[in-house]
């Protein structure tokens, strides 16, 4: 009975381990969405960023908790501490409750989050439209997004614009129409609009997000 009770104990410290393995993966790769380049540019030009944001911050949160639950598995099952393990399945339960029904609102809202996406784009285009000086910023801002990302406007390429365009904004690097490049006034502009790539970034992440509560779920199950 001793190295049956044994060998549970020493399973228990591996699945644990592992479990606070996954809590440091879920943890790194959410700041890592936090903080990457793609976020940050799209945060610096329009407030699209803040429905994302809220669902990486929520797993961040969860995989810093994960990793706690995780050392407390780790400890419990080393030192039979039966109110550290207590504490880790009830733990254990409330986020797999959390991450199922985050991943389940995550998947039928995600249409709804999108409308409101487009919503927030539609005020981004008055925001270029605007001629007070308070704009300026986020117009300097959304030209650099504009160049790095070879996109144009926000849902009507240039002509978001209004009367802030000039030959500058916009600019292509091709001096022809092309699959890249179209005419516009005395200039030529990039084809694909900011939105597009703003809402292809939007549901990249929101991919990866929904994946890693969904994988973690079953690895829990």
């Amino acid at each position: 009975m001793a190295g049956v009770s044994g060998c549970l104990k020493y399973s228990m410290f591996i699945f644990n381990f592992l479990f606070w393995v996954c809590g440091c993966i879920i943890l790194g790769v959410s700041i890592w969405i936090r903080v990457s380049k793609d976020i940050q540019e799209v945060n610096a030009c329009s407030h699209t960023s803040t429905i994302l944001f809220a669902g990486v911050d929520l797993l961040i949160a969860v995989g810093a908790i994960i990793m706690i639950l995780g050392f407390l598995g780790c400890c419990g099952a080393i030192k039979e501490s039966r109110c550290m393990l207590l504490l880790f399945f009830i733990g254990l339960l409330l986020i797999l409750i959390l991450q199922i029904t985050g991943g389940i609102l995550g998947a039928v809202h995600r249409s709804q989050a999108e409308s409101l996406l487009n919503k927030t784009l539609e005020d981004g285009v008055k925001a270029l439209q605007e001629t007070a000086e308070n704009y300026t910023e986020f117009q300097k801002n959304f030209q650099k997004f504009q160049r790095e990302n070879k996109c144009c406007g926000l849902l009507k390429g240039a002509e978001d614009w209004g009367k802030n365009f000039n030959d500058e904004i916009c600019k292509c690097e091709l001096e022809k129409p092309s699959d890249l490049c179209a005419p516009y006034q005395n200039t030529v502009v990039y084809k694909t609009t900011c939105g597009e790539v703003i809402i292809k970034l939007f549901q990249e992440h929101l991919v990866i997000i929904m994946g890693i509560a969904f994988g973690l779920a079953v690895i829990e199950v």
